[in-house]
């Protein structure tokens, strides 16, 4: 007797890594291989489907998943799931699972490049150098600021938080750190290996030389960092954001790095992605940006699509995904 296979909507084109996890237990379609799809789009395509396999660029809501009542599993491919309306996927019973730990290494690494290129000014150098500006060696050209021995302070020490001090050992730096709720597990351990303090909000925005920002975006992130805390930090203080674009207020900001309140800052992401050319952030030479590629690594994007493809298959074979967000939609 021949079975049928699930029917799995993927978003927009994912490694192929994922994909092959995919081939011959399920008849996946690929919505987009290139650009993002439309709300509308997404909630016309998933008709019929029984999983639905999004990137974090796609909003899935009550609307799309009443369009789709044969969905079991919203397998999300990424950390974050801001994207997914979770508590409407629990109502409707619909499992979401996201991508844990797999991008951990990859985004504390990413931040440590953006934090260097804004300490030492990379990217300034770069376009001074390519653009015929470099005549001669100046003692005090494109001056930056030291990391050795200087004191980095971590707003949310969870995984990529806690991954980011391990580094900052090398550097002999003086490592805080702000968590909403005490630490746990692994986190505690690394926070008592590097000797890292806990401190206040207000507190780790002063004392710090570099601020490496790692909390999820919630109603309380939201504009975290904003007019009143950019008043806090030392005017020789750089500021690094790969976690949520919206975690940091892009107006505040813009006063802070042009007004000399803040040093220079690095971004991975941005309130409003992708970010448009005529942005005034984009005008500011102490701001170094990148396209949202925390965890682009090829090993890593490869990995994210796998644990995807297998959290859906998972579900859809009648068992608890490996990371399911909502448990209590379980009944297993």
């Amino acid at each position: 007797m021949s079975t049928t296979l699930p029917k799995i909507l993927v978003t927009r084109k994912i490694p192929a890594a994922g994909l092959a996890c995919l081939d011959g237990k399920a008849n996946y379609r690929i919505l987009r291989t290139q650009g993002v799809p439309s709300y509308d789009e997404v909630k016309a395509a998933v008709r019929g489907a029984d999983a639905i396999l999004p990137l974090l660029t796609e909003r899935i809501d009550g609307d799309i998943l009443d369009n789709a009542p044969t969905v079991k599993v919203v397998a999300n491919m990424a950390v974050g799931f801001d994207n997914v309306d979770v508590a409407a996927a629990t109502a409707r019973g619909v499992m979401v699972t996201n991508t844990p730990g797999v991008l951990t290494e990859t985004t504390a690494d990413f931040a440590w490049a953006l934090l260097m290129a804004a300490a030492r000014r990379v990217v300034e150098g770069d376009r001074f150098t390519r653009d015929g500006r470099w005549k001669t060696w100046e003692p005090e050209g494109l001056l930056g600021q030291d990391l050795y021995g200087a004191t980095l302070g971590i707003i949310g020490f969870g995984r990529i938080g806690s991954a980011v001090a391990r580094r900052a050992v090398g550097f002999d730096m003086d490592v805080i750190y702000y968590n909403p709720s005490p630490l746990k597990g692994e986190a505690r351990q690394v926070a008592e290996d590097v000797g890292a303090r806990s401190a206040d909000f207000e507190e780790l925005m002063r004392e710090s030389d570099f601020i490496s920002v790692h909390v999820p975006l919630t109603a309380d992130t939201r504009h975290l960092i904003g007019e009143g805390a950019l008043a806090l930090v030392k005017p020789t203080a750089v500021l690094v954001n790969t976690s949520r674009g919206p975690v940091v207020d892009p107006a505040a900001l813009y006063q802070a790095l042009s007004s000399g309140g803040l040093w220079a800052a690095a971004l991975d992401v941005f309130e409003k992605e992708p970010v448009v050319p005529d942005d005034p952030l984009l005008s500011l030479p102490n701001l170094v940006v990148a396209p949202h590629l925390g965890s682009a690594s090829v090993t890593t994007r490869n990995r994210m699509a796998v644990m995807a493809a297998e959290n859906a298959l998972a579900a859809l074979a009648g068992h608890r995904p490996p990371n399911l967000v909502n448990g209590d939609v379980w009944k297993g």
